[in-house]
Parts: structure tokens; C-alpha cells; sequence
């Protein structure tokens, strides 16, 4: 049986804003389609097509409707402050005249999750996915990045872990006093289309997450890949990983667009 092909691209260094926008159209458009599509089969006479009560089966050939697109998006950001949408912004433990002195953007996003942190060096993953040709269990889907990053942190030699009702990957998770959050992860999901991600520390300068409290989570540390090794990590070797671990959790081949 053929996988199925998500588009990928490396956005590298990017605004978060940029990235944001440009994950949103992807988004939306597959969040159309299957507006059009669910229309369709509910017989909707409010759609644009003319006369849709009365082509019941034939009609998705007739309109031409094209189906939904896998992508996959990796970059990195100039150093950000993201809040989800269930976030509480007492956990940003800064000014905004600080952080404009430091040159930290801030914004509040449509996320789940909390707050948050993203900078250079860090690898920030964007699935746009429509879940239904999959599984429709959020739960899962978020397991499954989580899987991604536990595998390409075994191949390291790093036990990742998950901390139960704390969504991300973990060193230590069980460790009261060692737990280390190395991922972090808040996703949107609208009609099974998903979109944001994941957030893994490779050579991140963590000092930016004392501007915060991670994901809102009180007494645990943030780390990354090179304060794990005490050294710095080969940046594009570990993306490489994230891919091939992104192909075999999800069951797909990565087609670069």
C-alpha cells in the first residue's frame, strides 16, 4: 500500500509571524475543502455551487473539488514569547518594555497550551495534517509527536519520557527535583485539520525561559540537546532525524514542495 505524501519545507530562520500566517493559509484551505465536501454530503443549497440538492453523488466530480494536502513545516524563530489560547499571561514573569529591550516578541495565539518560548537553534515543527485520513483522536496525534522526538532523542542515547497530564517530552519525568522538559508542544485542530506543534531544544539558549514559567508548570527545568551533552549538537543532523522519525511514527513519506 502507497503511504500517503506530506509536503515538506524548511522555512529555516523565520518571524514567527511569517511562519504563523503562512502554516494559517495552508490551514485554511484545507479547512475549506472540507467545509465544501461536508456541504456536500449534508446537501447544503446555501453552497456557491448552484443547484447542489440535486446532484447528490455525482456532484464532487462535477465541481472539480481537489482533496486535502498533508504538509509538514520545520524553521526556527528569532527569540518569542507564544501564549495559547487557555494560557495565563502571569506566567510571563517580564514587562513588555523588557521585553523590547531585549528583543523578545510576544504574541498571544490560537494554540492550546500555555506559554512558551521560541528562539534560534531550536526546532519548531508545524504538521498541517488532516487527521481523518489518519485517526480522529487528538490524544494520539499528539502521542505521535511526542513518539517523534523520543525516538530521535533515543538515537542520542536519551531516555524521553512522557509526565502524565503534561503534554511534551521529559528527562526525568518520574525524578521529583530532576524533571527537565526538552519539548514542548500545543497544537489547533479544526474539522481534523491540525495545525502549530512542537518546540524542541537542540542549542537554545535557555536563558530565555527565566523570562517565563514553561507551559505555565511550575518547579520543573527547561533543557536542551547541548546542555544535556555539554556541547553544542550538529543543528541539521538533528532535523534530519526529526524527519525520518516524523516518516515512520506517521506512516508517510515526506515529498520536499
Amino acid at each position: 500500500m502507497d503511504k500517503q505524501i506530506v509536503l515538506f519545507k524548511d522555512l529555516g530562520l523565520i518571524d514567527y509571524k511569517l511562519a504563523w500566517d503562512y502554516q494559517e493559509k495552508l490551514f485554511q484551505q484545507n479547512v475549506s475543502i472540507k467545509s465544501v465536501l461536508r456541504s456536500i454530503e449534508t446537501g447544503d443549497s446555501t453552497l456557491p455551487t448552484a443547484n447542489v440538492n440535486k446532484f447528490p453523488g455525482a456532484l464532487l466530480q462535477a465541481v472539480n473539488i481537489p482533496s486535502t494536502k498533508h504538509y509538514f513545516i520545520i524553521c526556527e524563530h528569532p527569540p518569542v514569547l507564544t501564549l495559547g489560547k487557555s494560557g495565563a499571561v502571569e506566567n510571563i514573569l517580564i514587562s513588555e518594555e523588557e521585553m523590547s529591550n531585549r528583543g523578545i516578541q510576544y504574541f498571544k495565539t490560537n494554540r492550546g497550551g500555555d506559554i512558551t518560548f521560541h528562539g534560534p537553534q531550536q526546532i519548531v515543527g508545524y504538521p498541517i495534517l488532516d487527521l481523518d485520513k489518519f485517526y480522529t483522536d487528538i490524544g494520539k496525534y499528539l502521542r505521535a509527536l511526542e513518539e517523534v522526538i523520543i525516538l530521535t532523542m533515543h538515537e542520542y542515547g536519551l531516555k524521553g519520557e512522557r509526565s502524565k497530564g503534561e503534554t511534551g517530552v521529559w528527562l526525568d519525568a518520574g525524578v521529583p527535583g530532576k524533571e527537565r522538559k526538552i519539548c514542548a508542544m500545543g497544537v489547533r485542530c479544526s474539522r481534523w485539520i491540525t495545525m502549530h506543534g512542537f518546540a524542541f531544544n537542540v542549542n537554545t539558549d535557555l536563558s530565555y525561559f527565566n523570562t517565563i514559567i514553561p507551559c505555565g508548570i511550575q518547579n520543573k527545568k527547561v533543557t536542551s540537546l547541548q546542555k544535556e551533552f555539554n556541547m553544542a549538537m550538529n543543528f541539521e543532523e538533528v532535523k534530519y532525524k526529526v524527519k525520518v522519525n516524523f516518516e515512520k511514527v506517521f506512516g508517510v513519506q515526506l515529498k520536499q514542495y
